[in-house]
């Protein structure tokens, strides 16, 4: 073994292979070993958390409380395992060496760089053969977490060995596995940050091994002081060994004064020379410290030989890789209280040296606090602003701590930038006057002879579109667009493309604004854009904002099996991307809920409008508040309540303040209005509201017929009817309605053939919809006495419910089903769905990424929901309830 060689030539070294020992002072941690013994029972458990958090000490102590420690297999992963050859040669040493009898045919990689497809495909198979699971342990996986090939690789092997390789990553960041499909099916075990973190008992378990005594409170107070991260629990107990009373020391406890502080002082500080003094000292206002960045603060040239030499001290220095280094929290704290004793006043000015080598690094987000720091705010709105990362202000993981940090911006901080950040931060938080106020404060003082004049005029233009967007302006929306598309041809590709998320905001917004208006075909043009841009954590707003008005579009024109296919790519954009609730405006799940109402199922509408509801800013985005109000009042209309519906309604006919009215929406109050008034009796009614509203549309026009016919203006109605064409290009959820409209007329007039015609096209065109809606709206005497005159109308359409009813037979004691015992789970639906089309358990699992016990655990489920032995039964008697 020891003659072994990487791909590369180098040997393979052997201490990657072992698990480390426990310290005497280690604290045995049974709630945490019981969560990682339960999650290997499943294909990943992932141990995440923060440097000296204790993850790997922890998952080496599950190890040993083991019945069969040589079942796993461990590796300590390094940086040079980038290389995938590299990485797969020591991951296929590490199973062979901890006792799994890997067949040579497996094979080893040939290259550093790469790995042979079929090696991994043979080792996927031989995995999925074996009677036991072998446990992989690798620790350190941040190390080659970035390498997206690697995490391609390693989840085709997981996914492939079936249940034959259960994977421990123990790492400081997420790996780039799918995690999210492994959280959507159950089959990820997680021990994170905040379960890693020291409880008050094992502090005191802690202080014990140090042979401290500490009262419960003491213990308690160290716990919350250093939040329970493990290596600041040691560096206290250390110090704390050096005193008498160590329940006064953590009482009293504060950075600079305190025993801890002047132990460190004493220790570490004062213990180096005067240039290593003052480094330290300058250097504790950064997060991280590189050496050209400490000389711009020191002024001299020596920071690369002193901050190697510390940390080769272990003087609370950390090296984190590519020339960069990190002091010790708790140090560097106590280090910046000294530095305003012993140089008062110098504070700001290291912070002003600190903002400018950082932006002028290229590191922005870096900068800015410094900047803050220094109370250079138009410096830091001026970066800003430059280094286009307005859009930053808006979405993505950095948008809160960017809020933040312009919140303390100094009142009198002037020019059109620091106007700029005002500007995003009011219009974020919906105050579209202020806003646009602030616009046109920085307008006022934009200069083509700026030298921050593209940046300037970008941003702005892009504020412009979003406060566009907020008060439903199209064409302000548009005009503003082509400023931001102006500008963005003065700027260099390469600037531009490092920002995705200006182009996917822009886009966004702007086909939102010309949704408002009605300029559908515009706004998918420019909602499709935007869902097409880079993928990634910036855009994740705008993809999935535009797919889901991509989908209210698609259900506005009538396609309701498309736009709920856009509606849940949306919801999968959103989960996949870790999009929280309130950061969406609902649009989406408004889309699930319409298309419920169309099919009937009136319980999934309202599980989907409940979960829209929950947005916090659907109530501030003109299409999200405009379609839940209409939602509202089409289930309070199938529920029956058409009074409570017109009160909704009312509210609905009243934009916003400063919101422009929109055509669509006036439209589809005056339509809902129109039905309720048809179902409390008043056609009159009816048909004022339509002539009112200037309700427009093949819509309009079978909502006005059907008053008509109510009034029993027959030929009033079929007037209107003819008037329509006859080519139905519009989509099913308008065209049934239309054939629907034509039939009743027909049937009004006498011409049975005709209604008859109709109304069997209507039910073709809806079966693959399953829209249901429409033949409850307007069934009624008509509709009973056309299928009694022609009974095979209802043949084969088992599917609608309502045909029992208008065929005049009562359903059988036999026919008569109970609810189900509990309502379905949206990935029961799912399974049930993929039932239907007769896939098998195998195919399911494919389809929707999840493991074959986990189909069997749902279909299992979704029998005893149903009260089903077998999958006939099951499908029957879903779509009897109307779930399928």
């Amino acid at each position: 073994m020891a003659g072994l060689l990487t791909p590369g030539g180098d040997p393979l070294l052997a201490v990657r292979f072992t698990v480390p020992d426990l310290t005497e002072t280690f604290v045995r941690r049974p709630r945490l070993v019981g969560r990682l013994a339960e999650g290997v029972q499943g294909p990943l458990t992932l141990v995440n958390g923060p440097a000296g958090a204790g993850k790997t000490l922890l998952v080496a102590h599950w190890i040993s409380t083991m019945d069969h420690p040589g079942d796993v297999a461990w590796l300590t992963v390094e940086h040079e395992d980038t290389g995938p050859g590299i990485f797969w040669t020591y991951v296929l040493e590490s199973l062979r060496r901890h006792g799994a009898a890997v067949p040579d045919d497996i094979g080893s990689p040939s290259s550093p760089g790469d790995v042979d497809h079929s090696l991994l495909t043979r080792l996927a198979a031989w995995l999925s053969e074996r009677a036991d699971p072998v446990i992989l342990v690798l620790d350190e996986f941040d190390r080659v977490g970035a390498s997206a090939e690697i995490a391609d690789e390693l989840q085709f092997v997981l996914r492939h060995a079936g249940g034959g390789l259960r994977l421990v990553i123990v790492s400081r960041t997420e790996p780039q596995l799918p995690l999210h499909r492994y959280r959507a099916a159950g089959a990820v075990a997680e021990v994170r940050g905040a379960d890693l973190a020291f409880v008050p008992g094992e502090t005191a378990a802690l202080l014990s091994r140090h042979d401290i005594r500490l009262s419960d409170d003491g213990a308690r107070s160290l716990t919350e002081w250093t939040g329970g991260w493990a290596a600041g629990l040691r560096l206290c107990i250390l110090a704390a060994q050096h005193v008498d009373d160590p329940d006064t020391f953590i009482k009293n406890f504060e950075a600079g004064q305190s025993t801890l502080a002047d132990f460190l002082l004493a220790e570490v500080l004062e213990a180096q020379s005067d240039e290593t003094q003052d480094l330290l000292l300058r250097s504790s206002i950064l997060e991280q410290i590189h050496p050209d960045l400490a000389n711009a603060l020191t002024g001299r040239d020596d920071a690369e030989p002193i901050l190697a030499g510390l940390q080769h001290a272990n003087a609370f220095v950390e090296a984190i890789g590519h020339s960069w280094y990190r002091l010790h929290p708790l140090f560097a704290e106590i280090l910046r209280v000294h530095l305003r004793v012993r140089h008062p006043g110098l504070e700001p000015e290291l912070h002003r040296r600190a903002a400018r080598w950082l932006s002028d690094a290229g590191l922005l987000a870096e900068a800015l606090p410094h900047a803050a720091g220094a109370g250079e705010w138009e410096l830091a709105a001026g970066r800003f602003i430059d280094e286009l990362a307005i859009g930053q202000l808006l979405t993505g993981l950095d948008a809160e701590r960017l809020d933040g940090l312009f919140a303390a911006m100094a009142p009198d901080a002037a020019g059109p930038a620091a106007c700029l950040v005002r500007a995003a931060r009011e219009l974020v938080r919906h105050d579209v006057d202020r806003g646009l106020d602030q616009l046109r404060r920085a307008g006022e003082n934009l200069t083509e002879e700026s030298v921050h004049a593209p940046a300037l005029r970008l941003s702005h233009g892009l504020l412009r579109v979003f406060a566009a967007r907020l008060t439903g302006s199209a064409d302000a929306a548009q005009a503003a667009a082509e400023d931001v598309t102006a500008a963005q041809r003065s700027l260099p590709a390469e600037r531009l493309e490092q920002h995705p998320e200006l182009s996917a905001l822009m886009l966004t917004d702007l086909g939102s604004a010309q949704l408002w208006a009605g300029q559908f075909e515009a706004a998918r043009s420019a909602l499709s854009a935007a869902a097409q841009v880079d993928d990634g954590p910036s855009t994740a707003y705008p993809r999935h904002e535009s797919l889901s008005r991509l989908a209210l579009i698609d259900l506005l024109c009538g396609w309701p099996s498309r736009a709920e296919s856009h509606a849940r790519a949306a919801v999968a954009e959103a989960e996949r991307s870790g999009l929280p609730p309130a950061a969406r405006t609902g649009v989406a799940q408004l889309v699930l809920a319409a298309v419920a109402v169309d099919r009937d199922d009136l319980a999934a509408a309202q599980t989907h409008l409940d979960q829209a509801t929950a947005s916090p800013m659907a109530s501030h985005d003109p299409v999200a508040a405009a379609g839940h109000g209409l939602l509202r009042s089409r289930m309070l209309l199938a529920k029956g309540h058409p009074k409570e519906a017109l009160r909704v309604l009312q509210e609905l006919k009243r934009p916003p303040r400063g919101v422009e009215p929109s055509p669509w929406v006036s439209d589809r109050v005056a339509l809902v209005m129109s039905t309720a008034y048809l179902a409390l009796g008043d056609p009159l009614a009816a048909m004022e509201v339509l002539v009112e509203e200037g309700a427009t549309g093949p819509e309009a026009t079978v909502a006005a017929a059907r008053t008509r016919l109510a009034t029993g203006d027959r030929e009033a109605a079929r007037v209107l009817l003819d008037g329509l064409s006859t080519e139905l290009d519009e989509g099913p959820g308008i065209a049934v309605r239309v054939l629907l409209a034509r039939a009743q007329a027909a049937d009004a007039t006498g011409d049975d053939f005709t209604a008859q015609r109709l109304l069997a096209r209507a039910l073709r065109m809806a079966r693959p919809e399953h829209l249901r809606r429409p033949f409850v709206e307007v069934g009624g005497p008509w509709l009973r006495s056309l299928v009694r005159r022609r009974p095979a109308l209802a043949q084969g359409h088992e599917w609608l419910p309502v045909m029992a009813a208008v065929r005049g037979t009562e359903p059988g004691p036999q026919a008569v089903h109970a609810p189900v015992i509990e309502p379905l789970s949206d990935r029961e639906r799912e399974v049930l769905e993929r039932l239907a089309q007769m896939m098998s358990r195998d195919e399911i699992a494919a389809d929707l990424h999840l493991s074959v016990n986990t189909v069997k655990t749902h279909l299992k489920s979704v029998y005893r929901k149903l009260a089903a032995t077998r999958r006939g039964e099951a499908v029957r008697r879903a779509r009897d309830l109307h779930l399928l």
